[in-house]
């Protein structure tokens, strides 16, 4: 039985929406709460750094969750896959709410948030792909760009819920109840969006194009082996066109965050480390840019159809290097709007680029290791563009200052500039066929 091209898509983009409010809470609160919470020292410096270092932990854990999910969902289907990789990243994100503190259990407590942390990763890393793979293979060949966009958008709406989820938490408890004991409220509260996902994501059927390509008998018994050894090139091209996206997502929603709410100290080397500004105010503007976010990536899909894939990624790399180029103007001078402005520009630019990825990373696999290859490309990309991009963005600006910063980001979409370079449009393809 064939999908409804319009169901699945609301269907991938309302998983997708949840399985990034899990994640993006988890990062608000290791910016906010988990040093804290978790971490014991006298030094408050580091108990940030090891509080984002557990970011990094489900970058790690994600191609982990990409080869076992990718491996079953190129052997038994996309359906069953996607709805255990909900379930996973659910389950792993509740835990979390319900986590007793140091103060409670000592360093155990920072053990189990770890654990939890790689649970998340392992349950992402199988969810991008599969939900990307249901929304084009169920599209119609010449609007696949335009049905991508749908998984995609569950970024810029997780972004807004989690932003909204903990601003209203500090509205009605105050900062102080934010801190101690409120931050678990979001992530408890996400077992009712779990349950709607999974509702949701139960009626759809399986994708046609898989059905047929297991009628035929084209499964491959190890899909990950196929990957590495009969599709490398394009796998190597799919790590690299990702990585300044990773990059640029977490010097602006990380980076940024922790440099305009920190005092406005300097390093020992000269250079301001914070413009000490409100926290909630950059809540606000996060919540604004996520709305920004959505618009780029829907405007995305629309001219990645028209004018390709290749060429819409290629000008957005050159405008993301300018962009990082251009960094001190906005965030050298303390100014609210300047950073606004920062965010929104870099926002424009993240839409135009992730808003494309849905289709162009899976269209360069056949479907018989779609799957396995476009998740593990995405989520390889994730370690080298965005596991420690905020360790090493505060470290090169402690050193070397924002300008520093901007060039760590133009150097990374020079390297998705070259990768483009060195393939094909993919446009045209047929995905059967591949």
């Amino acid at each position: 039985m064939r999908n409804n091209p319009r169901n699945v898509a609301v269907a991938t983009m309302v998983g997708t929406a949840i399985e990034y409010f899990d994640n993006y809470i988890y990062a608000m609160a290791a910016v906010l709460v988990f040093n804290h919470q978790f971490f014991q020292s006298d030094d408050p410096l580091s108990n940030q750094l090891a509080a984002l270092s557990t970011l990094a932990l489900a970058f790690f854990a994600r191609p982990i969750g990409a080869i076992l999910f990718g491996h079953f969902g190129d052997r038994i289907g996309r359906k069953k896959t996607l709805i255990a990789s909900l379930l996973l990243m659910g389950m792993s994100t509740v835990a979390i709410g319900l986590l007793p503190n140091y103060a409670s259990i000592g360093v155990w407590s920072t053990v189990l948030l770890c654990l939890c942390r790689v649970g998340q990763g392992i349950g992402l890393g199988g969810e991008w792909g599969g939900a990307a793979l249901v929304a084009i293979e169920n599209a119609p060949a010449e609007k696949r760009a335009r049905y991508g966009i749908f998984p995609q958008l569950g970024a810029p709406i997780g972004l807004l819920l989690a932003n909204g989820a903990f601003f209203l938490v500090g509205y009605l408890f105050g900062q102080d109840a934010l801190i101690e004991w409120a931050w678990r409220i979001p992530f408890i509260a996400s077992a009712v969006l779990i349950a709607v996902g999974w509702y949701v994501r139960a009626k759809i059927h399986e994708s046609a194009v898989f059905s047929v390509a297991e009628k035929q008998g084209k499964v491959h018994r190890f899909p990950i082996k196929a990957v590495f050894t009969q599709h490398y090139h394009p796998f190597i091209i799919g790590v690299f066109l990702s990585t300044a996206g990773y990059v640029l997502f977490y010097i602006l929603a990380a980076f940024a965050q922790i440099y305009a709410k920190s005092p406005t100290t300097l390093s020992p080397q000269g250079h301001p480390m914070g413009l000490g500004l409100s926290p909630s105010l950059f809540t606000v503007f996060l919540l604004i840019t996520s709305v920004i976010f959505a618009i780029a990536i829907a405007l995305s899909g629309i001219y990645a159809d028209k004018i390709g894939r290749r060429r819409l990624m290629l000008w957005v790399s050159v405008a993301t290097a300018l962009l990082g180029l251009s960094m001190p103007l906005f965030l050298s001078h303390g100014s609210a709007t300047s950073v606004f402005m920062f965010l929104a520009l870099g926002f424009i630019l993240m839409g135009l680029s992730f808003g494309p990825m849905a289709v162009l990373l899976p269209e360069l696999f056949p479907t018989e290791v779609r799957y396995s290859g476009a998740s593990l490309a995405y989520n390889l990309a994730g370690i080298l563009g965005a596991s420690v991009a905020t360790i090493i963005a505060m470290k090169i600006n402690a050193y070397f200052g924002v300008s520093g910063v901007g060039i760590y980001l133009a150097f990374n979409a020079l390297i998705s500039f070259l990768a483009l370079l060195n393939m094909k449009e993919t446009q045209h393809r047929d995905l059967q066929t591949i």
